[in-house]
């Protein structure tokens, strides 16, 4: 295995050599002469985009060596790519038809990629690779009008991290178990000298999504290919009513989002009962501040009923293939053998994700806070898959609407606003 951070020129000389050989093969079976068993022993190799931060070294190792083993005379080679610029790239790759023959995508940017062409099709392929049980969340992220493009790689989503110690001194003996007494917990927690129930930001807006979603709303709607902003729904309007009530529990400002201030940084100071992040995010907080070692716990994002845990955003990646790529059969292996379920359970073992079915969950349950992460997966939820979704992160109305609504502005004044701001940057047209 090579793994790569900067191979243009080494892929491009495989791409040649790729097609040097198949017209060798060609020219040979025109010709009635022999060539396929020479080209057969030939080394075939598969490239793969992954992406920084997604696995360990040590994993992608053992599970490239395992594949290749599995697959004589192909070599896998890896490059890990960045983040910041990706978009721009993959659509490159996948239009030129000289890009990797795997790729990883976030879950977001699928519905970019497919749009600029390019993508393959998996939708006859979703029974072989047990697609009736992957988690919701992270398969509707994968699809565009009913077709799967993307095959879930692996998810994460929120959970509250909250101090034991402080649900103790509150005589709180269990995590709440629905909507109602999570807000009842919450005030008395708040209620002590010092203390803020809950640390939430008022522009926080994936979790004001997950109380969208649990009220039966949506952020925006589809018809025909066009996509029309949600917010001034009856349904949307009552996940903000449940945002504000749980805001009114917090020093948050009402401008404030999980980076300005960062919200760890804010939760490390131990005056905080509760946060919702990934779990990931408590190792960050006890680095900040070793006191509240042993004093985290985590439970999944309440919902209305007991029993049933509150919707969340579904973040992850998945992994695609471009029409174009020549090594098809490979790339499926790869993909097939990386998302089933033996090296989803080491994945999610090695790197406390979710993996990608909700059959799999049991392979968490010696981490708490990855298995809550896993059950309230079983809630996740996809951000609408416009090709325009970047657009509106990048000059986000939802934030908006939440700062206005909880500086005392109309809600359905707000909604609207927030409504045609999001209809206009899903179409494609400027602010």
């Amino acid at each position: 295995m090579l793994t790569r951070y900067s191979a243009r020129r080494t892929r491009r000389a495989h791409r040649t050599s790729r097609r040097l050989l198949a017209l060798a093969v060609a020219t040979a079976l025109l010709s009635g002469c022999g060539g396929i068993s020479d080209a057969d022993d030939e080394t075939r190799t598969l490239d793969v985009w992954l992406m920084k931060g997604s696995l360990t070294d040590s994993f992608t190792n053992s599970f490239v060596q395992d594949f290749e083993t599995r697959n004589p005379g192909v070599q896998v080679e890896i490059t890990v790519q960045e983040w910041p610029g990706i978009n721009k790239k993959v659509s490159k790759a996948l239009k030129s038809g000289d890009g990797p023959d795997v790729i990883e995508a976030g879950n977001t940017q699928l519905a970019e990629y497919v749009d600029s062409g390019g993508v393959r099709n998996f939708t006859t392929s979703v029974i072989d690779l047990d697609g009736d049980n992957w988690i919701p969340g992270l398969k509707e992220s994968g699809q565009i009008d009913g077709y799967q493009f993307g095959i879930p790689f692996y998810a994460a989503n929120r959970v509250v991290i909250y101090r034991t110690d402080m649900f103790e001194e509150a005589g709180i003996t269990s995590p709440p178990k629905n909507r109602a007494e999570w807000l009842k917990d919450t005030a008395e927690l708040d209620a002590a000298e010092g203390r803020q129930g809950i640390y939430l930001p008022g522009q926080n807006w994936y979790v004001l999504a997950g109380f969208v979603w649990d009220e039966g709303g949506e952020l925006a709607t589809e018809l025909s290919g066009q996509w029309t902003g949600s917010l001034d729904t009856p349904a949307a309007r009552r996940g903000m009513e449940f945002f504000e009530k749980l805001h009114a529990l917090s020093d948050a400002r009402s401008d404030a989002d999980e980076s300005k201030p960062n919200e760890l940084d804010v939760f490390a100071k131990g005056d905080i009962a509760q946060l919702i992040a990934t779990p990931g995010s408590a190792k960050l907080i006890t680095d900040a501040n070793p006191t509240l070692q042993g004093k985290l716990g985590f439970f999944p994002v309440p919902g209305k009923k007991s029993g049933e845990p509150g919707a969340v955003f579904t973040g992850g990646s998945v992994l695609i293939m471009p029409e174009k790529s020549d090594r098809k059969d490979e790339g499926y292996e790869f993909v097939k053998l990386l998302t089933g379920d033996a090296w989803q359970k080491r994945l999610a073992q090695t790197m406390s994700y979710v993996p990608n079915k909700s059959t799999l969950a049991g392979a968490l349950k010696d981490e708490p806070g990855a298995a809550a992460m896993a059950e309230a997966a079983a809630n996740g939820h996809a951000t609408p898959a416009s090709p325009h979704w970047g657009n509106l992160e990048a000059d986000n109305p939802v934030k908006e609407f939440q700062t206005a609504v909880l500086n005392g502005a109309d809600p359905k004044e707000a909604a609207r606003t927030a409504t045609d701001k999001i209809t206009r940057l899903l179409s494609g047209s400027p602010r």
